[in-house]
């Protein structure tokens, strides 16, 4: 028997960088708990086939192909969205990507474009919808930063700016689209998702926290099914650490 606090039958979320990583175990996570998804990244076959999972658990789904980064492929995903399904009940900004560099290496292209999908692409999708969820029914946002928005970390000086600037635009929608529409952050620590492969092999066996390793991707679906339910009915405005106890 399912608990009613995470409940989300008949809502509708629409979860960015859903295809792979930490964005498909939400996008499963939240479609087995009833929600229809919809599902974005730039990839569509990736989405289609996410979307493809999300349909034989007998929920709907839609796949869009869009740069989260690009405001014109964002209002093109909101009208989609609307189109289809009338309403987004819970949003998550989970589309983000962070390459590391030294900071005097950093070019104006991988500047902007860091800071393009880390920030102003989710800029426009949270508001332009917290707008809509306000004049309606209301809604969840949740956003999902990262612990470098507040730990130096060497080479990823415009990441950790760009997901400093997502904490605080998680606290000011907050308090500008309230009372109807909550919006919280996750601040992940180091997941070993697909980027992980990546690493070296000592990345992946340990980590700086107090539980000496990485987060398994489905380990951020507590979390996410919190902030998204009505088990969080009294909680808006917070950044909530996944991290393991990241120092």
């Amino acid at each position: 028997m399912s608990d009613p606090l995470f409940d989300l039958a008949g809502k509708v979320a629409l979860i960015t960088g859903g295809s792979r990583g930490l964005g498909l175990e939400m996008v499963r996570a939240f479609a087995s708990r009833g929600a229809d998804i919809i599902i974005a990244s730039r990839k569509f076959d990736a989405c289609e086939a996410a979307a493809s999972e999300v349909r034989a658990t007998g929920r709907r789904a839609l796949a869009v192909a869009a740069h989260c980064g690009v405001w014109g492929d964002i209002d093109r995903l909101i009208e989609l969205a609307y189109s289809e399904f009338g309403r987004v009940d819970i949003l998550v900004n989970n589309a983000g990507k962070g390459p590391a560099a030294p900071s005097h290496a950093t070019s104006e292209n991988a500047f902007d474009s860091i800071m393009a999908l880390n920030f102003k692409g989710p800029f426009r999708l949270a508001s332009q919808i917290a707008h809509r969820m306000s004049e309606g029914d209301g809604g969840v946002i949740i956003n999902i930063s990262s612990v470098a928005a507040s730990t130096p970390l060497p080479g990823v000086a415009v990441y950790s700016g760009a997901k400093a600037a997502l904490q605080v635009m998680t606290r000011t929608f907050a308090h500008e689209y309230a009372p109807k529409v909550r919006v919280n952050a996750i601040a992940a620590g180091p997941f070993l998702t697909d980027i992980a492969r990546a690493w070296a092999a000592e990345a992946r066996e340990h980590a700086d926290n107090a539980l000496g390793r990485p987060g398994l991707p489905h380990e951020i679906v507590s979390s996410a099914l919190y902030l998204a339910s009505p088990a969080s009915s009294f909680t808006t405005g917070a950044v909530l650490g996944v991290d393991g106890g990241w120092a």
